[in-house]
């Protein structure tokens, strides 16, 4: 049964069991909820992840670089291997933008970054789409935007079979639309700072494509294209190879959606790597709580619900 303790939580705090006798730690906007302590002790182990992942070993943007107001509207996911060491992350940021003549929250699916020594152990997939699924779960299954800044192939193609309405892609027929134009203009605009991307940046609206990306905090991460981790399928390597350059250090931007269908494909695919009992009882369960927590805070009349009711006895004075 759901507790009122967990129908009222503002913020995901979870954790997913991975194969090998990993566990997977998603934490949502902990500097808004988290104690000082705990804060500290996660930014201590996103930064052990740096050391051993980057040449220099450090980096000057996003939440692993200590800065506490990085992690208000971050969304941290942290793998950690049998014996509780971090091995990897993935710093997620919900984005405010408009779409529409509406508010709209994209989903930054942000810096991943994976101790070299577990590289070949599949925690792409689990790092990049199980916290955007269980959002998604969270959010009553309505389709949830996500953006994705990356030179690297692997995580190109992988965001390219991961997420619905994705562009670009190596596929032709996948067109850029009106939102997919306006939320980037929209991203370009007002969150580079998120991903790193300095104001001399300049962004090929036609081709997607944010030109000299690795000037505004990221430049630990530029690479030329024979060191940048590939994708099994070979058309995501080629086109990152011939529509960018490398040298200068170009990104792609994408942009695609988070669906039913997506969340579908990700179960089946990611299986091997998280286990499937343990995410479809997480994913049901958010998905349920979030159905039923409205309803039972509803019939709650004397539990004010801050701007959409104030408490009962509120109401009728305000009444008289």
């Amino acid at each position: 049964m759901l507790s009122p303790a967990t129908l009222n939580r503002p913020y995901l705090n979870e954790s997913v069991s991975a194969r090998g006798g990993a566990r997977v730690r998603i934490v949502e906007r902990p500097g808004r909820w988290m104690p000082a302590a705990a804060l500290d002790a996660l930014i201590t182990d996103l930064q052990r992840i740096v050391r051993a992942a980057t040449p220099a070993g450090t980096l000057d943007y996003g939440p692993a670089s200590g800065d506490h107001t990085r992690l208000d509207d971050a969304i941290i996911t942290v793998v950690y291997d049998r014996a509780g060491a971090p091995i990897a992350f993935n710093a997620l940021t919900l984005l405010d933008c408009e779409l529409r003549g509406h508010p709209v929250e994209v989903l930054h699916l942000g810096l991943v970054m994976v101790d070299p020594a577990h590289r070949a152990g599949g925690l792409s997939a689990v790092l990049y789409g199980l916290t955007a699924f269980l959002l998604f779960a969270r959010r009553r299954l309505r389709p949830l935007w996500v953006s994705n800044v990356t030179q690297v192939p692997a995580v190109f193609g992988m965001v390219s079979e991961s997420f619905q309405h994705v562009y670009p892609t190596p596929d032709p027929a996948n067109r850029q639309s009106y939102d997919h134009l306006h939320l980037a203009r929209q991203i370009m605009a007002r969150h580079r700072r998120v991903f790193g991307v300095g104001d001399d940046a300049e962004y090929d609206e036609a081709r997607a494509i944010i030109r000299n990306s690795y000037t505004g905090g990221s430049d630990n991460l530029k690479k030329p294209y024979d060191d940048a981790p590939k994708h099994r399928n070979d058309q995501y390597n080629q086109t990152c190879r011939a529509a960018l350059d490398y040298d200068r250090g170009d990104d792609f931007l994408q942009l695609g959606q988070v669906t039913l269908a997506a969340a579908r494909r990700f179960f089946t695919r990611s299986s091997a790597s998280v286990s499937p009992v343990a995410f479809l009882l997480k994913f049901t369960l958010l998905a349920l709580e979030s159905l039923v927590a409205p309803v039972i805070q509803w019939f709650a009349a004397d539990t004010p619900m801050g701007d959409l009711r104030p408490a009962l006895g509120t109401t009728r004075r305000a009444r008289q």
